[in-house]
């Protein structure tokens, strides 16, 4: 596969965690984020909405909100068994946790509230709509992880802010209508791209029923 096909891009796609903190030019987020709206949304609204931080100071204050986050779920980790000394994806969260100001861009993704949405929370069945309002978000965040592997841009995907979604709003002077759903880390890759380690497609999957196996022709 060539460097720029698009399966090379998919299988190489690594979450990139540790960022240099060279400037990225304003012409490279803008294309990102073109490539990102691209992506399907529910009913073709393009409810989404997006937030390019580069100033030192927001930056700053995200990055202390992350902290906390981060300090509860590497202790739920720790708990659970993990070790951060062996698990180097453990290592690398630590690490942006650490240094999260340091990237030159934070980019939050976030969706525009709609009067359906209201009706359909309010409805009898509203779990079953929380399960699918995140597609009209995170098709067009996926596009934007993939264009910044082809750029050569290193970004991961983190939802640790949006448990104190009051406080990230109130920094960022967003309206009540505005969520987010979303934080891309981005900057220039400290390491390199390459495969993606993944469970093999037939442990994952079945064919027509649970229980009967996909396999590989």
């Amino acid at each position: 596969m060539a460097d720029n096909d698009v399966f090379h891009i998919m299988y190489t796609c690594r979450s990139m965690r540790r960022l240099k903190p060279d400037p990225v030019p304003d012409e490279l987020i803008y294309q990102v984020l073109d490539a990102g709206i691209r992506a399907p949304s529910g009913g073709g609204v393009q409810a989404w909405r997006f937030v390019v931080v580069t100033e030192p100071e927001i930056k700053r204050q995200i990055a202390e909100i992350y902290r906390r986050g981060w300090r509860i779920a590497e202790k739920q980790y720790t708990e659970a068994g993990a070790s951060l000394s062996e698990d180097k994806n453990l290592r690398a969260a630590a690490y942006l946790a650490e240094h999260l100001a340091e990237a030159p861009v934070l980019l939050f993704a976030c969706l525009r509230a709609r009067r359906i949405h209201a009706k359909r929370l309010a409805a009898a069945n509203a779990t079953n709509f929380l399960r699918i309002i995140g597609g009209s978000i995170y098709p067009a965040v996926q596009n934007i992880l993939l264009a910044c592997r082809a750029l050569g841009l290193g970004a991961t995907l983190t939802s640790i802010t949006t448990q104190y979604e009051d406080e990230v709003k109130a920094i960022l002077g967003l309206p009540e209508s505005i969520t987010t759903y979303a934080l891309i880390p981005i900057g220039y890759p400290i390491g390199r791209f390459g495969p993606v380690t993944r469970v093999p497609v037939e442990q994952l999957t079945w064919h027509n029923r649970h229980g009967a196996p996909f396999r590989k022709p």
